[in-house]
């Protein structure tokens, strides 16, 4: 997906012009009081023209010209040492301010001034007031700090430790950082022009949406709700993004939650298009869901559904699971840090299972608690006992006997490992899907009952473990209650993996079936297609009166139009599901010619998410490193720094003021800074 494809030819305009016409770059005044600095922009609007003026030439008498050459326009000065260029207008006394900062010992160089190669102009400036001649740089740097705390999800008072700071004055006493304040406030600027950029892209989708919901809370104590908007597009490409991180006053209950949220969506002007929201599965964001749709209803705007988290779903069942052999696991884990601590041992454990033939094992092992890491833990013991045995008694001293597991153990291990597999393989493949639907998690979903009730009632499972699948079994339960309704049923039977054939018994249900149908001929056929078969709307057939020959050819078309629709939905569910691994987007983009009315249908209701995070972060240790981000994250930054970076990430141009950073041309510029730094003629003059 790339969104900024019109960017790229300004920047490459950009890059070939600057040097010929530096009256043509935009300066960025970052807040009122702030200079203009010129950043290397690419801009979406053209410059307005600026006239030329004449030059002030200056004679040649100071004795620092003698380390500048001046440009055949007779515009500018550049250095000899660095290359950097200054306006011909520029006082000798700011030439000066230059070489004492940043060529110290420069009077001594005269020998090697002389010979220097020409370089190419790295910087091209506007003149200045009296000493600001290096302020480009400066603005520069902070600039590159600004995108560095965006993608590293840091607040601006990073920039204020100490050590940092005093480690860019030991490279150049000279650079100057901006305070915390101004890097806030350029991010909020920051923030402001992008999120209009979301809400001009938004203004072209031409289908429904759906929207997820997800909760954290701050070290603060402040609790977080990020609001996603889903849908896909007309080259049937998914598309996913961030639409805002608002703070839930207190109480944070679900009246809190609709306020902040309904205020989201009247922003973005899609609370007219929205068909679902995929919430948390807490009551506050279950009633915020619920009052929205009486809100949505009342208004008449058409048909809107709230569905649990599967994912978070799944997660709770599994920790159910896990209650039991949690001392266990926590005993393996330990182990496995050890290992991930020590070459030596970890050396000594990969020889062991070579030699035992008990699998091959990549370090480091995951040992985060999430899932992933879980499983991690029973999967060493059960395919590495052996190994596992052999260095804990080699190592006894370092990794102590408490290590060791018992008969009891390891037969509790084996059986929760046996247990646990399908769980495994089945959140590793919603992992792994690239758009995981509705109906495949349903089918999922609907396994992993299956499966719970198996152990539960075989006489084989210890008490233990039939107490823990009657607990999982019960949030199992409720999860599809919940989840059972027409809307998740259409996007189930939507789906050419599952339809009819694949759906949960739950689900399968001829009255669903019916009001699928009417669903279908109401919005699909008839309504959406009026316009394209006649030129009379359908409000004015309803409402009677005198009906001329033309409304009656086009009540006849109508008729046809409906029957082919429904013959549409009918051929496209008697014919057998499609393999598994099809993708579900692109054989859609395939057989839409087919479905023509089917497929504005599949569009809206294929965009309905069955979980409200991606499951990686649930699932993997990756949502470990996601959480610690969100949680330091203080309230004057979270907002604009994590919407920012989701933006950047989907491909939208980060922007000032409308202007565009152009951080491509600001890292070319750092590059050839650093080259002129390194260069050997640079080293002599540092040794000297």
């Amino acid at each position: 997906m790339d969104w900024g494809g019109a960017g790229a030819g300004l920047n490459n305009h950009y890059r070939t012009t600057y040097k010929d016409d530096q009256k043509s770059m935009m300066e960025v005044a970052l807040i009122s009081n702030m200079d203009p600095v010129n950043i290397g922009l690419g801009c979406s609007d053209k410059p307005a023209p600026v006239t030329s003026l004449k030059p002030r030439k200056k004679t040649m008498t100071s004795v620092y010209l003698k380390f500048f050459e001046t440009a055949a326009d007779g515009k500018t000065r550049r250095c000899k040492f660095c290359g950097q260029s200054y306006s011909i207008a520029t006082a000798t006394g700011n030439l000066g301010r230059h070489l004492a900062n940043r060529h110290p010992g420069y009077d001594k160089s005269g020998e090697a001034v002389s010979n220097a190669a020409a370089r190419p102009v790295t910087v091209v400036k506007k003149s200045q007031p009296h000493g600001k001649a290096n302020q480009v740089d400066y603005d520069h740097l902070n600039w590159l700090l600004i995108r560095w705390l965006v993608l590293a999800s840091l607040p601006p008072s990073t920039l204020e430790e100490k050590w940092l700071v005093n480690s860019y004055k030991f490279l150049n006493p000279s650079i100057q950082l901006w305070p915390s304040d101004k890097y806030r406030t350029v991010l909020d600027e920051v923030f402001r022009s992008m999120r209009e950029d979301v809400r001009a892209l938004l203004e072209q989708v031409s289908s429904k949406v759906s929207i997820t919901l997800d909760f954290w809370t701050s070290f603060e104590q402040i609790y977080y709700m990020s609001v996603t908007c889903q849908w896909i597009d007309e080259n049937w490409c998914f598309q996913k993004l961030l639409l805002d991180i608002c703070r839930i006053p207190y109480p944070c209950g679900g009246a809190e939650i609709y306020r902040s949220l309904i205020k989201v969506l009247k922003f973005y002007n899609i609370e007219n298009r929205i068909l679902s929201c995929t919430h948390d599965n807490s009551t506050s964001a279950m009633h915020a869901c619920h009052t929205l749709k009486e809100d949505l209803d009342g208004q008449k705007i058409g048909p809107f559904c709230y569905i649990p988290c599967a994912a978070r779903t799944l997660n709770a069942i599994i920790d159910d699971g896990l209650r039991s052999a949690k001392q266990v696991i926590s005993k393996i884990r330990e182990f496995a840090i050890e290992l991930n601590a020590s070459p030596v041992i970890s050396e000594d454990f990969i020889q062991l299972s070579t030699a035992y033939q008990e699998g091959i094992w990549k370090f480091p092992l995951d040992v985060s608690a999430r899932w992933s890491g879980n499983y991690q833990m029973l999967d060493l013991v059960r395919k590495a006992g052996k190994s596992v045995d052999a260095v804990i008694r080699k190592y006894e001293e370092v990794l102590g006997s408490r290590m060791l597991l018992g008969s009891s153990d390891k037969s509790a291990v084996s059986i929760m490992h046996q247990y646990l597999e399908p769980f495994y393989k089945t959140t590793n493949n919603i992992c792994t899907s690239k758009v995981p639907m509705v109906g495949l998690v349903l089918f999922f979903v609907d396994h992993i009952s299956e499966t719970i009730t198996s152990f539960r009632e075989s006489r084989l499972s210890p008490e233990w473990l039939k107490n823990a699948a009657e607990e999982m079994a019960k949030k199992a339960r409720n999860y599809i209650n919940q989840v059972c309704n027409i809307f998740t049923y259409m996007t189930a039977i939507l789906d050419p993996r599952i339809k009819g054939d694949l759906i949960p018994d739950s689900l399968n249900s001829e009255n669903f079936l019916d009001e699928a149908r009417t669903h279908f001929i109401r919005n699909y056929s008839a309504s959406h297609f009026s316009s394209m078969s006649s030129g009379y709307n359908a409000q004015e057939i309803e409402d009677g009166g005198s009906v001329s020959f033309a409304e009656e050819i086009a009540r006849k078309k109508r008729r046809t139009s409906m029957s082919s629709a429904t013959d549409e939905l009918t051929q496209y569910l008697s014919e057998a599901p499609a393999p598994i691994p099809t993708d579900v987007l692109e054989w859609w983009k395939v057989n839409s010619t087919r479905y023509p009315r089917l497929s504005v249908m599949a569009r809206d209701f294929l965009a309905v998410q069955a979980t409200s995070v991606v499951p990686e972060e649930l699932f993997c240790g990756k949502g470990d490193e996601i959480d610690k981000q969100r949680i330091c994250m203080s309230h004057d930054s979270t907002q604009a720094i994590l919407c920012i970076k989701s933006w950047i990430q989907v491909g939208i141009k980060f922007k000032f003021k409308s202007t565009e950073i152009d951080y491509e041309r600001l890292m070319e510029l750092a590059a050839a800074a650093a080259a002129t730094d390194n260069s050997p003629s640079s080293s002599d003059k540092k040794q000297r």
